[in-house]
């Protein structure tokens, strides 16, 4: 098996530091969830927009 040192070993960025503590704020800054929620925000608007304006 291959051993590592410390400093041998490259720090990874997903991990969350001891300093930093990462909240709810941080999971909605991810991209991917961001254009999840829009996708149903658009949804609903047209879905309200539709029910409002048409029915």
């Amino acid at each position: 098996m291959l051993e590592t040192t410390q400093s041998e070993a490259a720090p990874s960025h997903d991990e969350p530091s001891k300093d930093e503590p990462r909240g709810c704020l941080f999971a909605l800054s991810q991209p991917p969830l961001m254009i999840f929620l829009a996708v149903i925000g658009c949804l609903l608007l047209m879905a309200s927009l539709h029910d409002l304006l048409l029915l």
